[in-house]
């Protein structure tokens, strides 16, 4: 007499078999059902700061955040910011490489605050030092291709952001680049500034740092509309910045425009072969709205890939 298990079994390799024949009855594995070489992930990810509203409000740690990426958006990225790390002591790190290890989660990006360069006010110098060269470690640590680091400092003393740098200062963040560029090209991965604030927003500024640098490790993260300028003063500083552009965020406004096509034509155009990375900021239904900006971004690297302009919907055929 046939038990439950067996005829559950029997039902379902002869419902696989009537769906694609001969596979189940030869004994192929599943895995051997999808050509890894043809399907692969769109280079889609989003920043985890996306979901500071749910990590304040202790609904969200590194680890769900993990859980989200993969199984809620199928994405094959995680973009840190290390707002989310709960630690950075050894015996954490390790835990946040097995969970990546085991969802198969590449780390193309770590966003760090609060370990920019130059110290201002009451801020510890060498606190903030300490912070970059750990990080260094983790980005090691991870197998991360980029790590943002902040050019700073916090104006202070009635300073202007739009005067820039003094030369001490700027003498200082080129010598401490070299130094964290070299190390990263040494390990595989690179790091730099983003338009994030204080002079760097500049893009007078960020391309003058750009070439004082000069170094293969050395490279920037932009934050499309996040130069200081009007829309057209942005648009040109993100074609004159495109080659030098490791990582990317494109947050609400600009994937819920035209201008998301402009922006990551922009970087196709001129080689980037990083992730189009979607950053929320609202705080608010978080899951959704972020993934309406995933949605977006897929569809104009979809479109893309057909042989399309990016436009999110193309014109109707007749």
């Amino acid at each position: 007499m046939t038990d439950r298990r067996n005829f559950l079994r029997k039902s379902f390799l002869g419902a696989a078999a009537i769906a694609i024949p001969g596979t189940f009855i030869n004994d192929a594995h599943a895995s051997d059902l999808v050509n890894r070489n043809v399907f692969k992930p769109l280079p889609v990810s989003c920043l985890s700061y996306s979901f500071h509203g749910l990590v304040n409000e202790g609904m969200m740690d590194i680890f769900g955040y993990f859980e989200t990426c993969r199984y809620r958006y199928s994405l094959d990225a995680a973009d840190l910011w290390n707002g989310m790390f709960k630690s950075t002591d050894d015996a954490y790190i390790n835990k946040v490489h097995r969970a990546l290890e085991e969802r198969q989660l590449v780390v193309p990006n770590i966003a760090v605050d609060e370990s920019h360069l130059l110290a201002a006010g009451n801020e510890d110098a060498a606190k903030l030092r300490a912070n970059q060269d750990r990080y260094m470690q983790i980005a090691k640590r991870l197998g991360v291709g980029f790590v943002r680091f902040d050019a700073g400092p916090n104006m202070t003393n009635g300073r202007k952001v739009e005067d820039g740098w003094t030369n001490q200062e700027f003498d200082y963040l080129v010598k401490r680049y070299k130094e964290l560029s070299q190390i990263a090209y040494d390990n595989g991965f690179r790091i730099g500034a983003e338009n994030h604030w204080g002079p760097e927003k500049y893009w007078k500024y960020m391309e003058k740092l750009i070439k004082a640098v000069d170094h293969p490790g050395f490279g920037i993260c932009v934050h499309f509309g996040g130069w200081i300028g009007t829309p057209e003063d942005n648009d040109i500083a993100d074609k004159a910045a495109a080659k030098y552009i490791c990582h990317t965020h494109l947050p609400w406004n600009i994937c819920e425009s035209p201008m998301l096509v402009e922006k990551m034509t922009i970087l196709r155009d001129a080689g980037y072969k990083g992730y189009y990375s979607a950053e929320h900021h609202s705080a608010q239904n978080e899951y959704n709205l972020t993934e309406v900006q995933l949605s977006k971004i897929r569809a104009v690297l979809t479109n893309w890939n057909k042989g399309g302009t990016g436009e999110l919907v193309p014109p109707r055929r007749r």
